[in-house]
């Protein structure tokens, strides 16, 4: 049976909302992410902190998940499972917890570095890079107002 269509109703279209569309994006790059960080042995996610640790040395734990848009509780998790692996040490000092690189975390840096190529490469002839910048651009615009609504 067919439900009604009234003029109160929603008129949901998946090809024209941006929540499905951008879910959609994000499990297709997820894919690609995964198949990209396949030789980290790690997660687009767990590479990215490494990342950002090796290129600083140290960082405040706090400020990783700021820059990554994480919760406390998942970069802790993220984290510990880094530290497990002795890819990062963490230090504490009062109340701040400084993620530092370790030497079995420096030999991963080319990889992750030679996988986010690849992850470039995916999609680099898809978009020009001036849509690329748009994009980003665009997307940057609403995270920044979505997020000062709940402010």
């Amino acid at each position: 049976m067919k439900g009604t269509n009234n003029n109160e109703s929603c008129n949901c279209k998946l090809d024209t909302c941006l929540f499905f569309s951008t879910s959609k994006l994000a499990r297709e790059f997820g894919k690609i992410a995964e198949e990209a960080f396949g030789k980290t042995g790690l997660s687009t996610s767990h590479a990215l902190i490494l990342y950002m640790v090796n290129q600083e040395g140290e960082l405040p734990q706090k400020e990783i998940g700021e820059k990554l848009h994480l919760t406390p509780s998942t970069i802790t998790r993220f984290i510990e499972k880094l530290v497990r692996k002795k890819l990062v040490a963490k230090r504490t000092e009062g109340k701040n917890v400084f993620i530092c690189t370790t030497e079995e975390g420096l030999l991963l840096q080319e990889e992750i570095i030679r996988s986010w190529n690849r992850l470039h490469d995916a999609y680099k002839d898809i978009l020009t890079e001036e849509e690329a910048l748009q994009f980003i651009t665009i997307s940057s615009k609403l995270i920044e107002k979505l997020q000062n609504q709940d402010n």
